[in-house]
């Protein structure tokens, strides 16, 4: 996919107001499909939400999502590499240690970051991030992540908002459908 050209914060800002555009759409869509199939719509015109509609509302959020990760990547010449997830990671520090295991409970140094430089969390303010790797409680993608290091390693992961906080945010710090940027270190990696 390609990157995104445009002028920062009013691109991103931009952005945000069409994809809650979208997303009001389709929650209005979806809301008057729960009463059945067809509804009238306020111009009269029968109006039909379907699976396809919103797989494709789905795809094109999730393209667009792409846009600005790539661009915003590009601008910093990061060299990520990809899951099948999504999840966009770049290990650029390694380790000796232990790797991450499933069932391992992990510490980290980290940063939590919006796509325009906002920290909304880091280990600095909060303290070391510790948990168990594989019960949840984390972002998906930086649990994925994780499985990708070892103990020592320095890495940046980006997150989609599908495997950050989704449509929602975490009604604190990080705002809806924000694309997620953690910079880590694996300070410890324990036994199970």
């Amino acid at each position: 996919m390609s990157g995104r050209k445009g002028s920062g914060i009013l691109s991103l800002m931009k952005g945000n107001f069409n994809s809650i555009y979208l997303l009001s759409l389709l929650v209005l869509l979806s809301a008057s499909s729960c009463s059945g199939d067809r509804n009238e719509t306020a111009a009269g015109r029968e109006q039909v939400v379907t699976k396809e509609d919103l797989v494709r509302a789905n795809q094109f959020l999730v393209g667009r999502d792409m846009d600005l990760i790539n661009a915003y990547t590009g601008r910093r010449n990061w060299d990520l590499e990809f899951t099948r997830t999504g999840l966009g990671y770049q290990v650029y520090e390694h380790g000796a240690g232990p790797e991450v295991k499933r069932g391992n409970i992990i510490s980290l140094e980290y940063t939590l970051s919006l796509l325009d430089g906002t920290v909304c969390y880091s280990s600095g303010e909060d303290g070391l991030k510790v948990f168990r790797v594989g019960q949840g409680g984390v972002e998906a993608g930086l649990e994925e992540g994780a499985l990708m290091l070892r103990e020592g390693d320095k890495a940046r992961f980006v997150l989609p908002p599908f495997l950050g906080h989704g449509l929602i945010g975490d009604q604190d710090r990080i705002p809806p459908r924000a694309v997620l940027i953690y910079e880590v270190e694996v300070v410890k990696v324990s036994g199970r």
